[in-house]
């Protein structure tokens, strides 16, 4: 479907929005992981966490909504029963990556798939260092989905040093380790999302610079409550929307601030952003609070490498902030935007191509600069949710609007996202 946004010219009033994606599927995973019963609320409505649901419901976990909450019964140590079908995993690399290094561990032949977007991107960097775990997997041509699980007597601990920045690949790992009663350990030079290490309370340290984290089955998951802040990714799009829209101001409640996530609003503040954090708390080892976001005047920064990896997700609505700052925007070292639901990078700089801006491409990044010349654009989404919603805010910045050609694919991570658009703009 095509999407039509016309030029927004005040944003102001409250959000409230779905709970984190990264931190709901670990909530569902642990919690059917546990043996009984636990309690979500907040959970993510995206249709990536309900692919988690409903292939947690193929391995025998029961699943019952109670107002703003998702009541689990979880199977307990490998307890999970044997599927009678292959475990469909939609859009969502969460979901497949995290849930073979379960699977690795069961004893049970299981095979994951995926849509046709799922299905191009790599397994590789999760398999390799599942089968020098022991695991047995097999993977169609070129490490891609489906991926065909073989049960093994007896998986063996590793330490593992990640070779690119991923939570991912860390996280399989760690919830295979979680099988073993000796320790598994994951070694990360620039440290990516910590959410399954803040969930499952794994010990880590630093040495050298390195983080290093373990797992054994002393931290095998138990029935809790889990309470899941709003997403910080979800919130980037109305943060940069608020702060470019003149004489606005919006208070965005109860978001993710985690350390390992909050590399857009750091750049933000630097490039001038007036976003203030209130009512500021921990919850489940994971900091949570209010943001207050007002109109700003922004000039582009340059953007560490370390930073990278705490942004990736929010790099395309970033750019778009980068558009209307003062100066060129530019990033690199973010090569791993190539292999998310789309080829990110060759997608961002296909639309702000349609702007008439200069735009040039790297291997790992691009830059963007000059002034927009076409005011009226029709943009592609490519499939890909995040650049959905990016090309959005984009239209919603010009003077006579936009439009956004597959936009329905933003049902993956924010379904209500134009119900959200429509209680804040005036």
């Amino acid at each position: 479907m095509i999407q039509k946004f016309e030029k927004v010219n005040r944003i102001s009033g409250e959000l409230k929005l779905k709970g984190d994606k990264s931190i709901s599927h670990r909530a569902v995973m642990f919690a059917c992981m546990a043996s009984g019963v636990s309690r979500i609320k907040n959970l993510s409505n995206s249709e990536d966490v309900k692919s988690t649901v409903k292939c947690f419901e193929k391995l025998g976990c029961g699943f019952q909504k109670e107002n703003n909450e998702l009541i689990v019964t979880g199977k307990g140590y490998k307890g999970f029963v044997n599927p009678a079908s292959e475990l469909f995993a939609g859009n969502s690399g969460t979901t497949a990556r995290l849930m073979t290094g379960i699977l690795a561990a069961q004893n049970f032949e299981s095979v994951i798939t995926g849509d046709s977007s799922l299905s191009s991107r790599p397994m590789n960097r999760i398999i390799e260092p599942l089968k020098q775990m022991g695991a047995v997997i097999k993977a169609s041509g070129g490490g891609k989905l489906p991926l065909k699980i073989i049960p093994v007597d007896n998986l063996k601990p590793i330490n593992y040093k990640l070779p690119v920045a991923s939570a991912q690949v860390k996280s399989a790992v760690l919830l295979a380790g979680l099988h073993l009663e000796e320790t598994s350990t994951v070694l990360e030079s620039l440290q990516s999302r910590n959410h399954t290490e803040n969930m499952l309370g794994l010990p880590v340290s630093v040495k050298d610079g390195v983080n290093l984290i373990s797992s054994n089955r002393m931290y095998y998951p138990e029935p809790k409550d889990y309470i899941i802040p709003a997403d910080i990714s979800s919130a980037a799009f109305f943060i940069v929307l608020a702060l470019l829209t003149g004489n606005s101001e919006l208070k965005i409640k109860s978001v993710s601030l985690n350390e390992t996530r909050d590399g857009v609003l750091r750049v933000l503040k630097q490039m001038g952003a007036e976003i203030v954090e209130e009512n500021v708390k921990y919850i489940m080892n994971e900091k949570i609070g209010d943001l207050i976001i007002k109109s700003s005047v922004l000039h582009n920064v340059k953007i560490e490498k370390n930073l990278i990896p705490n942004l990736i997700d929010e790099i395309p609505v970033l750019s778009v902030a980068g558009i209307f700052a003062k100066g060129g925007f530019y990033i690199n070292n973010a090569e791993e935007l190539r292999f998310k639901e789309s080829d990110r990078i060759s997608g961002l700089c296909n639309n702000f191509k349609k702007l008439g801006l200069h735009v040039e491409e790297f291997r790992d990044g691009f830059s963007v600069e000059g002034e927009i010349k076409n005011k009226n654009p029709e943009f592609d989404s490519f499939g890909d949710h995040r650049i959905a919603m990016s090309l959005s805010v984009l239209s919603m910045l010009l003077k006579d609007g936009g439009e956004v050609n597959n936009f329905e694919c933003t049902k993956i991570s924010n379904p209500g996202f134009l119900l959200q658009i429509k209680d804040i703009t005036k």
